[in-house]
């Protein structure tokens, strides 16, 4: 966080179908509808989230994912982050506030691997949802199917994955906490895992031909058992399944992935490492990569490395 970006604030994804895509996050995953706005996007945030939304869902006629922001310390940390971008030869767009509503104003840039990319400053905070700012309980009633607790992270295909790291790295002041190299004399960087913080990333990306392309959007839960459980409802409302539950060599998280009723895939999953700045970064070389995407099978399965959207 030495440059002042604190985590992940939201990703908008696009689905096809407005109603079928809340009910998959907010009934299924427990997410909790906060807001709509005039150009009929959807604002959900899971429970324990102090921020209004994390997620906004948008229809469209294609599905995926339209940007993943980020929210930094402060409105002058803002400015000096748009200051770099722009030195470090990056084009920005800048976005009122309340274009995303009750957001503050946002930059938006495109990296190497096409996606793009917002920092913001302020948006409106509502709390912890069903929970006391003074004197809390535990956790709130009412949560609905998995309860997620926050979202994590994203998973990104795009190609320039060493360009796109230096970006992250030399001018937002992200940390490689894992990464995946060739298991040849170059050791070119094909799979980047960047953190702000303690976690193992806030944001990953995997060597692709194609620009721009989403893998999934990943949540938070607690522990093995949520997962687990998380997985008796997928099974139990028929919701396509990719891959779990299962547990990563990288990152070291207990896993389940799932689709959406677009074609977008969701993971959740719990524990995992965590990382300091002193931390050289964790090394896996593609010849692994079986293991290291799947631990306990170390195989890989082609639809995870090939349903993209």
């Amino acid at each position: 966080m030495k440059y002042g970006v604190m985590r992940p604030g939201h990703v908008q994804i696009r689905v096809l179908d407005l109603d079928e895509a809340v009910r998959h996050y907010c009934d299924l995953m427990g997410m909790i509808e906060m807001d709509r706005d005039d150009q009929g996007r959807v604002y959900l945030k899971a429970w324990t989230e102090v921020d209004k939304y994390s997620v906004v869902l948008k229809e469209s006629d294609e599905a995926g994912m339209d940007f993943m922001a980020f929210k930094v310390v402060s409105e002058d940390v803002l400015d000096t982050l748009r200051h770099k971008l722009v030195d470090y030869g990056v084009a920005v767009t800048d976005l009122p506030a309340d274009e995303l509503k009750d957001c503050g104003r946002r930059v938006r840039f495109t990296a190497p691997t096409g996606h793009q990319f917002e920092l913001f400053a302020s948006k409106l905070q509502t709390g912890k949802w069903g929970i006391n700012k003074v004197n809390p309980e535990a956790w709130p009633r009412g949560l609905q199917g998995m309860a997620v607790t926050r979202f994590d992270h994203c998973l990104l295909y795009g190609p320039d994955v060493p360009g796109t790291t230096r970006l992250f790295q030399e001018v937002l002041g992200f940390d490689l906490g894992e990464r995946v190299i060739t298991p040849d004399d170059s050791q070119t960087l094909i799979g980047s895992f960047l953190t702000v913080g303690m976690k193992a990333h806030d944001v990953a990306f995997i060597e692709h031909a194609e620009p721009g392309k989403f893998h999934h959007a990943s949540f938070f839960l607690e522990t093995w058992e949520d997962v687990l459980r998380a997985a008796d409802l997928i099974s139990m409302t028929d919701t396509p399944i990719d891959i779990g539950p299962t547990r990563h060599g990288l990152t070291n998280g207990r896993t389940i992935y799932f689709f959406d009723p677009s074609g977008n895939r969701s993971e959740v999953f719990a524990n995992g490492n965590y990382h300091y700045p002193d931390h050289e970064p964790v090394t896996w070389t593609a010849d692994q990569l079986g293991k290291a995407i799947f631990y306990h099978d170390r195989v890989l399965n082609e639809r995870f490395l090939t349903v993209l959207s």
